[in-house]
């Protein structure tokens, strides 16, 4: 562990573990998960000869269907378990494997999809030796699953009902304006539901932002994280914490130009021989989250931060549209995050030493 202190804030640097030696696996065990079945391929590496069973989705079925296995000769310690993410269907499996140390690949779904090309129909048990196959097969890509990554997605579930809960204490306000034209008995009445009903919705808020901050300062790695990307200007806990949620942790993408495509804040060419030219423009298909919360950014970074002020201003200047101008300055603060994520050090602005 690295420590650094930037005037009063000390932030602590995350000593990134060197990667895993890649395993020879004795099996590969292909899961396709539906809400209520898990269909299990089991894939022998020595004769490639595979097994399929099915099971139910929940924790006890998932363990007793792994002492039936370890009896019948399959090593599981020397096992790779594989599965597509199917949300929170995904629950079940993840935290049996992780209770007993047991290798896991999460493949996002798409590119399964991309892996298996053009098929027909839907079946199961094909589906689960398909994922099997494609763990053989792909074990250079291979990205275990980690205890990091099951307490973003807690984070997510908790991030998901706080903005449920904002949007309630919202609605309650918007109402509430409009009681003054009801009858003053009725007003009476509904100003009390409203009034209970806030104060029950504050607390949940409360407690959920208690539930996070513990989580975060519980993993070293995320609580290292959060800090490096509030040392940005204009950052605050809340981006802070959805740029943790859309990264996984700083581990679903490459490089800073992927996160901004997925915000939907990289600019793409819009052309098709000499027929098509339409201007230039970001795609639509992003989360909208994370985008609203960088434009947010964006406009307090024009007001506080010189170097992005006084870049904004020469912009603006020579003609630029102000859209595509806070569009640039969001796409320097996502790069900016995943520069201090990198360097595993603070933002340090050099502006000020040049100007």
């Amino acid at each position: 562990m690295l420590r650094s202190n930037k005037g009063s804030k000390e932030v602590q640097h995350f000593v990134y573990p060197k990667p895993k030696v890649m395993k020879n696996y004795l099996f590969h065990i292909g899961v396709d998960i539906s809400k209520l079945k898990l269909d299990v391929n089991i894939l022998n590496v020595s004769s490639f000869l595979s097994e399929h069973f099915v099971i139910e989705n929940n924790p006890k079925a998932i363990t007793n269907f792994l002492k039936m296995i370890s009896k019948k000769g399959i090593d599981i310690n020397e096992s790779l378990f594989c599965c597509e993410n199917t949300g929170v269907y995904t629950n079940h499996l993840v935290h049996v494997l992780l209770n007993l140390t047991l290798d896991l690949w999460v493949v996002p779904a798409i590119e399964m999809k991309r892996a298996k090309g053009i098929s027909r129909g839907k079946n199961d048990k094909i589906d689960a030796k398909d994922i099997s196959l494609y763990s053989y097969r792909n074990i250079d890509k291979l990205s275990l699953y980690t205890i990091t990554e099951v307490d973003v997605q807690k984070l997510k579930i908790l991030y998901s009902e706080r903005e449920k809960a904002l949007k309630s204490l919202m609605l309650i306000e918007t109402s509430s304006e409009n009681l003054e034209f009801v009858n003053k008995e009725i007003f009476k009445e509904i100003a009390g539901f409203n009034k209970s009903l806030t104060a029950s919705i504050k607390k949940t808020i409360k407690k959920i932002e208690t539930r996070i901050k513990e989580i975060i300062q519980a993993n070293e790695k995320l609580k290292t994280q959060s800090l490096l990307i509030q040392s940005i200007p204009g950052i605050g806990e809340q981006t802070s914490l959805y740029f943790i949620i859309a990264t996984k942790g700083f581990a679903a993408f490459e490089n800073w130009r992927k996160f901004a495509c997925y915000s939907g804040v990289a600019p793409f060419e819009y052309s098709s021989g000499s027929s098509v030219r339409a201007r230039t423009k970001v795609n639509h298909f992003a989360d909208k989250k994370i985008k609203s919360l960088l434009h947010l950014v964006a406009l307090n970074a024009i007001k506080y931060d010189n170097e992005l002020k006084e870049y904004y201003q020469r912009k603006r200047n020579e003609g630029k549209h102000t859209l595509l101008v806070l569009n640039n300055i969001k796409c320097k603060i996502v790069s900016r995050a995943f520069a201090v994520i990198s360097r595993e050090s603070p933002f340090v602005n050099t502006y000020k030493f040049a100007s």
